[in-house]
C-alpha cells in the first residue's frame, strides 16, 4: 500500500468516526438502533486494522493518562455494586469503544490531520442539517418526527419527538440532522472554532473558510440557543486570554493568569446570583428550561448513595429504576442530568468526581501551553506561533463550558474530543511554527510523516 493511499485511508477513517459521534442521533435516526450499532462496531474494527497497520511508534500503554484509567476502572467496577447491572455492562463497553476510537486518532493522526478532519466532519454535519431543514421546509412543509421514538396517539405531541419542527424559514429553531437544536448550536460552535482557526492559518482557501464560517454562524443563529452563545462568548475570552499570554511570555504572566481568575469568578458570580438577568438578555428563562428541577433531583438521588454512585450507565435507561421515576419533561422521561458533573456523581459517586477532575484539569493545563508556549527547534531561540496550536485550548472551553447544561462530555462526540485531547497532549507534545503549518495540499498528497522538527516544552 502506498503512502498516500494509506494517509487517504486513514484520514477518511477519522473523519467518519467524527460524522459518527458527532452526528450520532442523526444515524439513529436513518438506520434506527441496529444500523447505528453495526456502524459504531465496524469503525471499532476498521481502527483496530488500521491501528495494527500503523503500529504508531511512539503508542505506550502507559502514556495513556493517568486519570482516564482511574475513571474507565471505577466505571467497569461500578458494574459490580450497580443497581442496573445489564445496562452498566452495556454503557461499560460504550465508553470503552468510544475510548479506543480516540486513542487510535490521537496515535495514528498528527495534530495538523485532527484539525483537518474534525473540520470535513464538520462540514458535512453542517451542510447536511441546513440541506435537511431546507428538504423539509420546501418539500414536506410539516414537522418530521424521530423514526425510533413512539410518538402518542393524541394530546399535546412534544418538541423533543421531532426530528424538524418545520422552522427554517421563520427563524429557527432548527435541529438538523442530529434532531436537537443544542446540540447542533454545539457542532456549529465547533466549526467556528475550526473554520476560524484553518481561515486564519491559511489552511484553506478564502473563499471556502469565510463560507463555512459564516454558515456556521448562520447556524447558530438559527438553533437559538443561548447555552451557545455563553460558550462562543467563554471561546473568545479564551483566545484573548491566549493571545495575551502570547505576547507577554512565560515569565510575564502573572497579571494574566490574575486577570483570567477574576473574569472567572465573574462569570460564575453572574450564574450562581443574577442568572435570571444573564439568560433573560438571551431570551431564555432563569431555571434553564427546567435544568434546574433536574438537577435538584439528581442531587438528591446522589445523596443517598454518595461515595461510589449508583453504577455506570452514561446514557439513562428509562425503562429501569431509579431512572424510570426520577424526572420527566413534557411527558418524556429525561435522558440524563444534563449536568456532567452532577451526571458523573449520580453514576459514580465522589469517588468519580475525583477521578473525572484530574482529567479534565490536566487536559486543560496541556493544551493551554500549547497554545501559548512560544515553538523552538532545538535550543535554538522561539520561532513565530503558529496558529493552529490555539484550537485544541479552544475546543477545551467548549466542551466544559457546554458540560455544564449538558451531559454531552461524558458520551458519545463530546466524550471522542476529550480523550483525544486528553491522549495526544500528553503524549505528542510538539509545538507548531508559523513555517511548519502545512500548505494546502490535496488528500492524495498529504504524507505519512513522524514530524520532529518542532519540538515544544513537555508539562
Amino acid at each position: 500500500m502506498s503512502e498516500s493511499k494509506t494517509r487517504l485511508g486513514v484520514s477518511a477513517y477519522a473523519i467518519c468516526v467524527f460524522v459518527l459521534a458527532l452526528g450520532s442521533n442523526g444515524f439513529r435516526n436513518l438506520v434506527g438502533w441496529p444500523g447505528f450499532l453495526g456502524l459504531a462496531v465496524a469503525l471499532v474494527v476498521w481502527g483496530i486494522v488500521i491501528f495494527g497497520r500503523e503500529r504508531p511508534e511512539r503508542f505506550r500503554w502507559y502514556r495513556l493518562p493517568a486519570p482516564l484509567y482511574w475513571f474507565l476502572g471505577l466505571a467497569i467496577l461500578s458494574i459490580f455494586w450497580s443497581q442496573y447491572r445489564v445496562e452498566s455492562v452495556l454503557g461499560v463497553i460504550g465508553q470503552l469503544a468510544t475510548t479506543l476510537l480516540a486513542v487510535v486518532i490521537a496515535f495514528v493522526l498528527s495534530w495538523h490531520e485532527v484539525l483537518r478532519t474534525l473540520g470535513t466532519a464538520l462540514r458535512y454535519l453542517i451542510g447536511l442539517s441546513l440541506v435537511f431543514e431546507l428538504i423539509v421546509a420546501v418539500f414536506v412543509q410539516h414537522p418530521v418526527f424521530q423514526n425510533f421514538i413512539d410518538v402518542p396517539e393524541s394530546g399535546k405531541i412534544p418538541k423533543l419527538l421531532y426530528w424538524s419542527r418545520d422552522l427554517l424559514f421563520v427563524g429557527g429553531p432548527i435541529q438538523g440532522l442530529v434532531a436537537s437544536s443544542v446540540l447542533l448550536g454545539f457542532i456549529a460552535l465547533l466549526g467556528v472554532i475550526i473554520f476560524g482557526i484553518q481561515l486564519r492559518a491559511g489552511l484553506v482557501r478564502p473563499v471556502r473558510g469565510w463560507f463555512w464560517l459564516v454558515l456556521s454562524f448562520v447556524t447558530i443563529l438559527l438553533t437559538r440557543g443561548a447555552t451557545v452563545w455563553v460558550a462562543l462568548a467563554a471561546v473568545v475570552v479564551g483566545l484573548v486570554l491566549a493571545l495575551w499570554a502570547r505576547r507577554l511570555g512565560p515569565e510575564r504572566r502573572v497579571p494574566l493568569y490574575v486577570t483570567g481568575g477574576a473574569v472567572l469568578a465573574v462569570a460564575l458570580g453572574l450564574v450562581l446570583f443574577a442568572r435570571d438577568f444573564v439568560f433573560g438578555l438571551l431570551g431564555k428563562s432563569g431555571d434553564l428550561t427546567g435544568r434546574v428541577e433536574t438537577w435538584q433531583k439528581v442531587i438528591d438521588l446522589a445523596e443517598q448513595r454518595p461515595w461510589f454512585g449508583w453504577g455506570w450507565i452514561s446514557y439513562w435507561a428509562p425503562w429501569t429504576e431509579p431512572f424510570a421515576s426520577l424526572d420527566e419533561k413534557a411527558g418524556i422521561q429525561v435522558m440524563s442530568a444534563h449536568n456532567a458533573w452532577l451526571d458523573v456523581w449520580l453514576q459514580l459517586g465522589i469517588v468519580g468526581l475525583l477521578a473525572f477532575a484530574p482529567l479534565i484539569v490536566l487536559t486543560t493545563w496541556r493544551v493551554w501551553f500549547r497554545a501559548v508556549d512560544p515553538p523552538r527547534r532545538g535550543y535554538g531561540p522561539p520561532l513565530t506561533y503558529a496558529t493552529s496550536a490555539l484550537w485544541p485550548f479552544l475546543v477545551m472551553i467548549a466542551l466544559l463550558v457546554q458540560s455544564l447544561t449538558e451531559s454531552r462530555l461524558i458520551i458519545e462526540g463530546n466524550w471522542l474530543l476529550l480523550v483525544l485531547l486528553a491522549v495526544k497532549s500528553r503524549f505528542d507534545f510538539q509545538l507548531p511554527s508559523l513555517e511548519a503549518e502545512p500548505t494546502q495540499l490535496p488528500w492524495r498528497r498529504i504524507p505519512i510523516t513522524h514530524d520532529t522538527d518542532t519540538i515544544g516544552l513537555r508539562r
